[in-house]
């Protein structure tokens, strides 16, 4: 009987973390999780699963180390286990981006025609925004943004926008942002927003990459506004 070596036991370990990420769902969940910390109920709600269905997901997550999980009385409520689980999505888009042909056709097609535009990078929209330059569009549902937003977005759900469109400053530039680069709602709301004669552009990728590089996030705790 042979024992694995040391390097057998690491490429196991490594391919049970690939084999954890190997589901679309599993992966929608783990965006939903880069929001912010959530419960099962609301990311079951979210993504369309049952209950049980997303916490049999979630744990997969767990015991690869991708995300954590604690005890709210009787709820259990999860979040990402550190920023490292958004570096895999990003290496993960990016070859399947590179060497994936429907990927490539999806990019070049749904994803361009709605914005051929080059996005604003964090540092660009960070400067603008501190000089009154933009308007900082949160087209992500409520719940979502009182869990973090950008300083100052103002939310306006991409269902709602039609509506809402007098709440925007058709004089000044919009950047749009949502859940991270492969997020549809930025996509559809700069569109939109276009096809009405605004001056918009899209955030290179999201809230979770905006944390994560350690940029001022704004969250409503307690119906006050606290930097963190």
């Amino acid at each position: 009987m042979t024992s694995e070596t040391p390097k057998q036991v690491l490429l196991s370990a490594l391919a049970e973390v690939a084999k954890a990420i190997a589901h679309p769902h599993r992966l929608e969940l783990l965006e939903q999780l880069a929001q912010g910390e959530r419960g099962v109920e609301a990311v079951a709600e979210r993504t369309g699963l049952s209950v049980a269905n997303a916490s049999q997901h979630l744990q997969q997550l767990r015991r690869a180390g991708l995300v954590s999980a604690r005890r709210d009385g009787k709820f259990v409520r999860y979040r990402l286990a550190d920023d490292a689980a958004l570096d895999l999505l990003r290496t993960l888009g990016t070859v399947a981006e590179r060497n994936v042909a429907a990927v490539d056709r999806l990019i070049r097609g749904y994803f361009s025609e709605r914005d051929g535009h080059e996005p604003v990078t964090r540092e660009e929209l960070l400067e603008r925004s501190r000089l009154g330059l933009v308007t900082v569009l949160d087209v992500r549902p409520p719940d979502e943004y009182a869990l973090g937003h950008l300083p100052g977005a103002i939310n306006i759900p991409l269902l709602e926008l039609e509506s809402r469109l007098a709440e925007i400053d058709p004089a000044q530039e919009i950047v749009a942002y949502c859940r991270g680069p492969y997020c549809v709602l930025s996509y559809e709301a700069v569109a939109a927003l276009r096809a009405r004669g605004f001056s918009v552009r899209r955030l290179e990728d999201g809230l979770p990459e905006w944390r994560a590089a350690g940029l001022p996030v704004e969250t409503w705790a307690s119906g006050q506004s606290v930097f963190r």
